[in-house]
């Protein structure tokens, strides 16, 4: 089953995947241009107009990769971001979480909404997402997922998770 991207949300209990609004953006700015907070991911100290043509590009190829919001389900505020890009087979997945929504369970119930919907209506049968050598927080929460260990090159590790 293909479901259009335009359309798509995915419900959680807390918040809600969904693509990026307008409103999003100065939030999103904010967490992805705090180049300490930011200091393992690769996307970030942009300008609001370089985010702007980033996200709210409509975009139903996913081999071109997708950047989805993740908004708190009642108020609609950001928490964080996800990103999802095929390639054949393989699915690869990138996350983050703003620094005052950290360590409330929020990155694991977006991963994994994504995770099942990708399983659903995409098919998926590996997820594959990288991180930089240092970034404990997020190896814990892949492993936690269920994602194995693959490789380490050029400071980053690499994971995957093997689906049905």
């Amino acid at each position: 089953i293909a479901v259009s991207w335009v359309v798509m949300k995915i419900n959680t209990k807390r918040c809600q995947i969904r693509e990026f609004h307008v409103k999003d953006l100065v939030s999103f700015m904010a967490y992805h241009n705090d180049l300490d907070w930011m200091k393992y991911q690769g996307f970030k100290g942009l300008t609001l107009a370089e985010y702007q043509q980033a996200l709210l590009v409509v975009n139903d190829d996913l081999t071109q990769g997708k950047q989805l919001a993740v908004v708190d389900l009642d108020d609609q505020k950001l928490i964080g971001d996800l990103y999802i890009r095929q390639e054949e087979d393989v699915f690869h997945l990138g996350y983050t979480i703003a620094p005052r929504f950290t360590r409330q369970g929020y990155a694991t119930e977006a991963v994994t909404a994504l995770i099942d919907w990708l399983v659903v209506y995409q098919g998926a049968r590996v997820i594959r997402a990288e991180v930089a050598l240092g970034n404990l927080n997020s190896e814990r929460l892949l492993i936690k997922l269920g994602f194995q260990y693959l490789t380490t090159t050029n400071q980053i590790k690499c994971y995957e998770l093997h689906l049905r």
